[in-house]
């Protein structure tokens, strides 16, 4: 490395054995991959075995995404000469290098799956076009609407290009597409099959991208033009430019980029291929075949530039249609997910997306856009297939990196105002309606809507008509019309995450202001710029002024300070707008953030009658709102967004957080609802700050998320934000989250700080028992009660959690009710009991144990130095049991043994906590197993109403019996 330290700072290089054509290094990544396999870590080329070339600074906009150009631009026009060995054919090194260019695939992809373009076998179906089919796909809106493919006619891969025997020969192909569309994945496909000799119609394909070529200020020749950008081809230049090699594919990828003028005035006609001519005038003699007429010529573009095209020019118009079959897209999610039908739970997920795509027809209508297809099978990998070796991303990263990678750094020209980015102008026009949507509790929109956001009355001529390409281009990558019967259609947010998304980096942004804001704006940088230069020279004379001129002075200088605290209360607003969205009492008891992506996605595990499953299931809910807002302050999308021209000022962050943690401090004092409490973990999760996240994770005294069902992702995310603090936590509840041995693995770090964990009801397997005796063998353990009643605990679990329960020293209160112990398992856990030295209650009740299996327990532990008591009602005790078991308390022998419900005025008192575990276990079991439950409660009451003598306690028990009877008609009535 000592030998680079002359080359200049900030040039991207690129190195490229010499001496062997089957070693290419990455332009991306810097690996080198061989014909043997990877090149080992550390190894890099000798400067002798090594061509160094220099190329211009790579900007974010160059990014690859599936089937684009983007990696075209980043290597292939940014590149220098790389040269050839000698010898070599250089048509075939020139396949050679085109597969490790369109093959290569970008840091995005690589972060989700494996997928490689190699082993892609869905791309976008092409149908013939015209201009007149162009302007009919354009409603009222300006937006295109999706036409059924099949209406036109369908064209494969290699047919674009050829025609039956009597028609003239096709030259000249125009492939157009709104943004998204597929366009890219065609070219790259065709490219990638000519290099693999699977499209053989062509000797020679040459490849270039508009955009580099609008970059270009001087002129070049066509000839010059290919020697700098393949110098492979350079021995076979003269002969393409004199017409010898005739079979040649010229693409021209974005052609609206070159804003070609085909009039006559403006550009030389000219044929000499060794003539330098400014990039859009080659362009414009290539394709009117002036210049090589033999060489055939595939342009993409988006539909408003379709007219800048000479009709005469144009032989075949086709038209990209993205994925219009349902079993296209899901092809497209196996392969690029990667999912091996040797795993089942990934199984299971493909089949329940494969019956959504079926049956939900928003998705399939997003899907249809292969981009969307990316940003689907994202958010699958960030929901369900993250591993330790990718790291896990946030979501709002997500919906920034899908913007970077669209739309890029590039700018919109509106003439003789200051060019503004793309991704600023959605924020500002596009987000502004998501937001008035998101305000109005709508995702219905108008064509009044539409004009109001982009501000059409107040528009020049030249304005209208940029606004008009943006709409026709772009805006149907957002959003889709939907017919309405008898009614003006309507526009929607394809994605509803979209909206949301787009709504959060309007506000974050600074685009919703106020008349005071905007004007107090402008005029605020005028006289601060102003008014430095004034008071420098009214310094020097302030002894010749009168006192009114200094005090209007003073005034000048005010008028600044009072529009940053103007300014302050809209940062205010933002953190208020934040809180009060993620905590609006309607949605109390929605399904957690997460949980409504995913259903989005996947469909409902159950669907409820007449219920459109995947479909936004409350119109009103816009939960995805504030943690997008918070997402977008995180530093890494804030580079992001600046690299796009979308700067948000640390200044504006912190005055932000400063009131967000107000406002938060405030909202979670009180209790929240089990997904509220998940929906704050992923919010702080979002927001990428850990000294934020730990001040409010420590009024968080305990974490009640019963019933969310836990995934590797949750998990991650609650350890994550959790442990930003390491202060005790009283209680987590756990319950019916469907825990996994993973799962609590990820959670160990902050369910060791828990004094009162609650893990009922999760069905734990054997490696979930695993993970809880690790738990409790950890000399940090603080747990002092532990529930896991409703879990099956076999003679291997007992295994793997006897010696941490005998061994553990902080556990005092232990629930293993209705763990279907029996006697064996009795048997086996009692000396592990016996053993710990801690334990002062455990609960053993509904656990099928008999009279002598109890009686062996108590005789075991009744010596115990801090046992007082152990709970054996409702199992399979006989009547003269339990009073011999009694007759040990009386004694004074031993521990204290509750063999009946009502005993006791700890349990007496929590009869709707028992009725309700009752309804739950006789609901979800089989006939005998409920009947069997219930007989025993049912003996239970009854064998207590006997025994006792107090009235009170009489009246207390005949009131749970008619509970009971209650209950048990209910259940029969939903049994049947």
């Amino acid at each position: 490395m000592q030998h680079l330290q002359h080359l200049p700072t900030g040039a991207r290089w690129t190195l490229i054995k010499h001496c062997s054509a089957s070693s290419i290094m990455s332009p991306f990544t810097g690996a080198c991959s061989t014909s043997a396999g990877r090149c080992p870590p550390g190894w890099l080329p000798t400067l002798k075995q090594v061509v160094i070339t220099s190329i211009r600074p790579i900007s974010l906009s160059c990014s690859g995404r599936p089937g684009s150009l983007q990696n075209l631009r980043c290597c292939l026009h940014q590149c220098k000469a790389l040269s050839t060995s000698p010898g070599r054919d250089p048509i075939e090194e020139h396949r050679k290098r085109l597969k490790a260019w369109f093959g290569d695939m970008s840091i995005e992809e690589k972060q989700f799956g494996l997928f490689s373009v190699g082993n892609w076998h869905a791309e976008p179906v092409i149908a013939e076009s015209s201009r007149e089919e162009n302007r009919d796909l354009m409603t009222k809106f300006g937006i295109y609407c999706h036409i059924d493919p099949q209406e036109s006619k369908i064209i494969k891969l290699d047919e674009v290009f050829t025609t039956r025997s009597v028609e003239p020969p096709v030259k000249n192909v125009v492939l157009f597409g709104i943004v998204g569309m597929g366009k890219d994945l065609v070219v790259q496909r065709l490219v990638l099959d000519w290099c693999d000799r699977r499209f053989n119609q062509f000797d020679l394909i040459l490849p270039f991208s508009c955009e580099d070529l609008s970059s270009q200020s001087q002129s070049i020749s066509l000839n010059r033009l290919i020697c700098q950008k393949y110098t492979q081809l350079k021995t076979i230049v003269p002969q393409i430019g004199s017409g010898k090699v005739r079979n040649i594919l010229f693409i021209f990828n974005g052609l609206e980029q070159l804003k070609l003028d085909f009039r006559l005035l403006k550009n030389r006609l000219c044929n000499d291929p060794n003539e330098p001519l400014p990039p859009d005038n080659l362009v414009v003699n290539l394709v009117r075949k002036y210049m090589l007429p033999d060489a055939s010529i595939l342009v993409t573009m988006r539909p408003s530039a379709l007219d800048s095209i000479p009709a005469e020019c144009v032989d075949r118009y086709t038209r990209s249609c993205g994925f219009s079959d349902v079993e296209q897209q899901y092809l497209y999610f196996r392969n690029r997910l990667q999912v091996s039908q040797h795993n089942q739970t990934n199984e299971d997920l493909m089949k329940m997306l494969h019956k959504n795509l079926l049956r939900q027809k928003q998705l399939t209508a997003g899907c249809f856009l292969p981009s969307y297809c990316w940003l689907i099978c994202a958010t699958l990998h960030f929901l369900h297939f993250p591993t330790a070796n990718m790291p896990i991303r946030t979501l709002t990263g997500l919906y920034t990196n899908f913007l970077r990678l669209h739309f890029g750094a590039g700018y919109l020209d509106f003439g003789s105002q200051q060019n503004i980015s793309i991704v600023r102008y959605i924020a500002k026009t596009v987000g502004k309606l998501a937001y008035e949507g998101i305000e109005e509790k709508k995702v219905l929109f108008s064509e009044e809507d539409l004009e109001r956001s982009f501000g059409l009355d107040a528009m020049t001529e030249e304005e209208l008509n940029q606004v008009t390409d943006f709409q026709i281009d772009m805006l149907g990558f957002f959003m889709s019309p939907i017919a309405q019967q008898s009614r003006d259609p309507l526009l929607r947010f394809t994605i509803p995450a979209m909206q949301e998304y787009l709504a959060a980096l309007y506000v974050v942004l600074g685009e919703k202001k106020t008349i005071l804001e905007q004007v107090g704006s402008t005029i605020s940088e005028t006289i601060g710029k102003a008014s430095e230069d004034v008071t420098a020279v009214l310094s020097v004379v302030s002894k010749l002024l009168p006192f009114r001129i200094l005090a209007f002075v003073r005034l000048i200088n005010i008028f600044p300070r009072i529009f940053r605290k103007i300014s302050g209360k809209s940062k205010k607003a933002i953190a208020n707008t934040m809180v009060s969205e993620m905590f609006r009492e309607e949605d109390e008891f929605n399904k957690d953030v997460l949980e409504q992506i995913n259903a989005r996605i996947l469909g409902r595990e159950r669907e409820s009658v007449g219920e459109v499953i995947g479909e936004r299931m409350d119109a009103q809910s816009f939960e995805l709102f504030p943690t997008f807002m918070a997402g977008l302050l995180a530093q890494e999308n804030r580079s992001l967004l600046e690299q796009l021209d979308c700067t948000i000022k640390n200044v504006t962050v912190r005055e932000i957080a400063n009131n967000l943690k107000m406002h938060l401090s405030n909202t979670v004092s009180r209790k929240l609802a089990p997904s509220e409490l998940m929906d704050l973990q992923l919010f702080l999760y979002e927001l990428q700050n850990d000294a934020f996240a730990g001040e409010i994770s420590r009024t968080l005294k305990s974490l009640n998320l019963s019933q969310v069902k836990m995934t590797l992702l949750k998990s991650f995310v609650i350890t994550s934000v959790m442990s930003t603090s390491n202060h005790p936590i009283e209680m987590m509840n756990f319950s019916l989250c469907n825990l996994t041995g993973d799962y609590i693995k990820i959670l160990q770090p902050i369910l060791l700080r828990c004094k009162d964990l609650n893990l009922q009801f999760n069905n734990l397997g054997l490696d979930a028992w695993g993970e809880i005796g690790n738990l409790l063998l950890d000399p940090n353990c603080a747990i002092e009660k532990l529930w896991l009643g409703h879990n099956m605990l076999s003679e291997a679990a007992i295994s793997c959690i006897g010696p941490s329960i005998s061994q553990n020293r902080s556990i005092s209160h232990l629930s293993l009710l209705h763990t279907s112990l029996g006697d064996d398992g009795l048997g086996t856990f009692a000396p592990y009991l016996r053993d710990n030295s801690s334990l002062q209650e455990i609960n053993l009740a509904s656990n099928h144990i008999t009279d002598a299996a109890a009686t062996d327990l108590v005789e075991m532990v009744k010596e115990h130095p801090t046992l007082e008591k152990i709970h054996l009602y409702l199992n399979e005790i006989s009547d003269g049991g339990k009073q011999k078991l009694q007759s040990l308390k009386q004694a004074g022998e031993g521990v204290n043994v509750l063999v009946s419900i009502t005993e006791g005025s700890n349990d007496s008192m929590h009869w709707t906590l028992i009725l309700r575990n009752i309804a739950w276990n006789a609901v979800n079991q089989d006939k005998q197993s409920a009947a069997d439950y219930l007989k025993l409660l049912q003996n239970d009451l009854h064998y207590s109403w006997q025994r006792t003598g107090n009235p009170w306690k009489k009246l207390r028990i005949l009131q749970a019996q008619n509970q009971f009877e209650y209950l048990v008609k209910k259940i029969q009535q939903q049994r049947k």
